[in-house]
């Protein structure tokens, strides 16, 4: 299984909140984000982890580079990482795209909180399903503005919408796919299209099947308040 981390954003509503350090390395509960994402998917069989960051921090580059070389807590890692500043996260998962090609895989926000065992399942889930993508959803709503998520009686997802209207989950920024989601994404790219949600809505337009996968609690850490409230969550 490969995984991906999108950490190209630049974390500028920490920096406002006098948050120093970049969003990949910020700590919670004693581990950086960008650590605990890639200790969670090596714990999920990782045979693959790309990371894409931006070129204007240089300490994340520099986290990388280190971790290419020694490893994390004496585990040595696949990883790949790009350094590249992009307008969007979609164009993020874009330029990483091309190490994806060959197998399904499981993408992220660096600041994504969850829990590691409903990951675990969520995982086992997503390599028995024959869908085109598995997305992680929650009824948890905590973003300023999510993306609403509509689905059947047998969890088919029918719509993303930018209201609630009679949609019970948000995503959650988890994405697992298979290679047969990327002509979509290079199309999107192609036509100026940008942001996540209008990959996916992309997604459906083009009759590729995704299912939902519900987590109890999705959350992102976008304000220094975030990072005492995802401690909470994982003690």
């Amino acid at each position: 299984m490969k995984y991906a981390i999108i950490a190209a954003g630049e974390g500028s509503r920490l920096a406002a909140e006098g948050i120093s350090e970049p969003k990949p390395l910020v700590q919670v509960a004693g581990e950086c984000l960008i650590d605990r994402l890639i200790r969670i998917f090596m714990d999920n069989g990782a045979d693959g982890i790309v990371v894409i960051c931006n070129d204007r921090t240089p300490l994340v580059a520099q986290h990388l580079a280190t971790l290419q070389h020694s490893g994390l807590s004496g585990r040595s890692l696949p990883l790949q990482y790009v350094v590249k500043s992009t307008p969007s996260s979609m164009h993020s998962f874009f330029e990483i795209s091309r190490y994806l090609s060959g197998s399904p895989f499981v993408m992220t926000t660096v600041d994504t909180i969850f829990s590691e065992e409903e990951f675990g399942e969520y995982i086992r889930y997503f390599r028995q399903s024959e869908a085109d993508g598995v997305m992680g959803v929650t009824e948890y709503v905590d973003d300023e503005c999510p993306l609403w998520v509509a689905t059947d009686g047998q969890q088919n997802i029918t719509q993303f919408a930018d209201g609630h209207g009679q949609c019970r989950y948000v995503s959650g920024g988890i994405y697992g796919l298979t290679p047969t989601v990327l002509p979509t994404l290079s199309q999107c790219v192609a036509r100026g299209e940008s942001r996540m949600r209008n990959f996916q809505r992309a997604l459906l337009a083009d009759g590729l099947r995704l299912k939902a996968w519900s987590f109890s609690t999705v959350f992102d850490v976008d304000h220094a308040a975030d990072i005492r409230k995802a401690e909470n969550f994982l003690i």
